[in-house]
């Protein structure tokens, strides 16, 4: 199929990792490949345009833009007459990933999440983490969700505490509560060769196979065999050992990997899936947990999951900071509206151990700003090791802007939990037909809050895009008229413009 594409229309969706590049128009060459997901983070096989049409294709599907037209290939289908990019969502999501039960508890949008990877990576003990809750604490930090990361059982498949580390657990996650933590635990769909869960597993059919052999896949941590999640007795296997640290107390789970990269397609499988769909299965397992994180998903749209941007390395630019941004709001236009702009100063942990002298105070402070208005805000890295006193104050300021914000950020959380529209959205979704199809810098968080964060280094402000009508910042009113303003504004505060009224609509 080829579909014409006029000079003023722009496609967003896809992929969430690489958004940087979108939307795209029509002259822009780029390429959508369905047939897997290649991406450490959300796909959606979907594009939408500003002039309110939608391309949806099944597994296996791709489509190629460039010189005004779309070529498309696999089982696509385009559907036209919506008006414009606003129209074109609501009507995809209904079609397709309707959201009908959303239980996430609202304890990972009103208070921060903490995780104690960068601090402690794989030597994850009691001791430390509550050394790390404490330390939260006494300088001055609210508590709110703790996840425990990746190291704390023996090995994977053997979701138990590993006893040397983590001598008295359930005294630990119980003084974790009384310090007002929920308590979240990193668990993964994999089993590690060799060791007693993997020739449990093997025995009873839990595993995916390949050639008649238990598939051994290789992922960022070395080799691991894979949960059959098409099976229903891997299900149970994974529910009954889960269940066990629920009643110790746990509250809640990080599901990590699962990417569909990690997979085969020539695997072998209780319910003949492919990689995308083995994804797919571990993000509809996670949805039964209403304290949940995701990284990795595949038609993941109208799920109810917290999804994380991948691990951006602590750098300015498209692929550090400057990407958190453009992919937040691919989240929320495919379907994914409660997402973490990753771990606060970034998540690629290599890069903390390597350059810890070398840290850029002030990246961390931006990275706080635009967090501190997304739906969740997530820290890693001890703000107060890293940091100045200047720079950490900067970053307590964004804390407690969310606090002040937070009545506001949490009506657009319930109403994307009944609607299913995205919490943080496109200029040209809120402003339709308004010249600013192209923006992804500053964006809407819901109906009435502008905001424009910081994200270049040594800026001292910023210049914003106010649409047609009347704007309240702080204690004035700015017109708005579509041209740019510049504003300046304090390390650790995003511009944040409240609309008054008087838009205008292009339908």
């Amino acid at each position: 199929m080829q579909i014409q594409i006029p000079e003023n229309e722009y496609w967003y969706g896809g992929y969430v990792w690489g958004s940087e590049s979108m939307p795209v128009r029509g002259q822009d060459r780029k390429v959508f490949d369905f047939t897997i997901n290649s991406t450490p983070n959300q796909g959606v096989p979907l594009l939408l345009s500003s002039q309110g049409r939608y391309l949806w294709g099944d597994d296996g599907s791709w489509a190629v833009m460039e010189n005004g037209t779309i070529l498309t290939e696999g089982d696509m289908e385009i559907r036209e007459g919506y008006g414009n990019l606003r129209g074109a969502y609501k009507n995809v999501m209904k079609r397709h990933f309707p959201f009908r039960n959303i239980t996430l508890d609202n304890v990972l949008f009103e208070k921060p999440v903490y995780n104690t990877w960068i601090e402690l990576t794989f030597n994850q003990n009691e001791k430390d983490i509550l050394d790390y809750a404490g330390d939260m604490l006494e300088h001055g930090m609210p508590p709110g969700v703790l996840m425990i990361d990746d190291g704390w059982s023996d090995y994977y498949g053997k979701w138990t505490f590993n006893v040397e580390r983590f001598p008295h657990p359930e005294d630990m996650i119980r003084k974790l509560h009384d310090m007002g933590f929920q308590v979240m635990l990193w668990v993964c769909p994999y089993v590690t060769p060799d060791t007693t869960a993997y020739r449990e597993a093997e025995c009873r059919g839990l595993l995916i196979r390949k050639n008649g052999e238990p598939f051994i896949l290789k992922w960022w941590n070395g080799y691991s065999a894979a949960l059959d999640l098409s099976c229903p007795e891997a299900v149970k296997w994974l529910d009954i050992q889960l269940k066990k640290l629920i009643d110790a107390g746990i509250d809640g789970f990080k599901f990590d990997a699962g990417d569909s990269s990690y997979y085969d397609r020539g695997q072998q499988t209780f319910g003949d899936v492919l990689p995308d769909e083995m994804s797919r299965l571990w993000c509809l397992y996670g949805e039964k947990y209403p304290l949940n994180e995701y990284r990795a998903a595949w038609k993941a749209g109208g799920l109810s999951l917290m999804q994380r941007l991948c691990d951006k390395p602590h750098s300015w630019g498209k692929d550090g900071i400057g990407a958190l941004i453009p992919d937040m709001l691919a989240q929320g236009i495919l379907g994914m509206p409660f997402g973490s702009p990753d771990m606060i100063g970034g998540g690629e942990y290599l890069n903390f151990l390597e350059n810890s002298d070398r840290l850029d105070q002030e990246l961390f402070v931006r990275h706080a700003e635009i967090a501190c208005l997304m739906p969740v805000m997530q820290f890693s890295a001890a703000p107060w090791r890293v940091l100045d006193q200047e720079h950490f104050r900067a970053v307590k300021r964004s804390v407690q802007i969310r606090q002040e914000t937070l009545p506001y950020l949490m009506e657009c959380i319930e109403d994307a939990k009944r609607t299913g529209e995205p919490v943080i959205r496109y200029m040209e979704y809120a402003f339709p037909g308004c010249g600013m199809a192209g923006e992804n810098t500053q964006f809407m968080a819901g109906e009435r809050l502008l905001v424009a964060p910081v994200y270049e280094k040594g800026a001292s402000g910023r210049k914003v895009t106010v649409p047609r009508g009347k704007w309240r910042l702080a204690d004035r009113v700015i017109e708005g008229d579509g041209s740019e303003q510049f504003f300046v504004t304090e390390p650790g505060v995003p511009v944040m413009l409240w609309y008054m009224g008087e838009k205008e609509e292009n339908v």
